[in-house]
């Protein structure tokens, strides 16, 4: 199970955190996305950190967005810095683990200008 928080309402320029923690017993995440859609847009991969650590972003975050894991505590996190309206959207964390794949039940980011 994925629990997601941290959404909200944010302005333009600020900053959010979001976090996802996973639990069920012996769940070990390789992979770490953040994925998000915006209304009337299809879901689109914002974030990606891979089990060897490499990242991987979507150019419309790129230098704005940090994604980070803390696997003793099976969570994974999305700094989101300098926001954009165009940031508006529902976030959903994606984790790749021993047991399978899993989605989480998304978080509404909504950025004011």
């Amino acid at each position: 199970q994925l629990q997601a928080s941290g959404g909200g309402l944010g302005q333009a320029g600020g900053s959010l955190r979001l976090s996802c923690a996973a639990s069920g017993r012996s769940v070990r995440i390789s992979e770490v996305d953040w994925y998000r859609q915006a209304p009337g847009k299809q879901r689109e991969l914002v974030a990606t950190e891979t089990s060897s650590g490499r990242t991987v972003y979507a150019d419309s975050v790129k230098g704005r967005f940090t994604i980070s894991r803390d696997d003793a505590k099976n969570a994974m996190y999305l700094q989101m810095n300098s926001l954009k309206p165009d940031d508006t959207a529902v976030y959903y964390c994606y984790v790749t683990t021993n047991r399978g794949n899993y989605w989480g039940q998304g978080t509404l980011v909504t950025v004011s200008s």
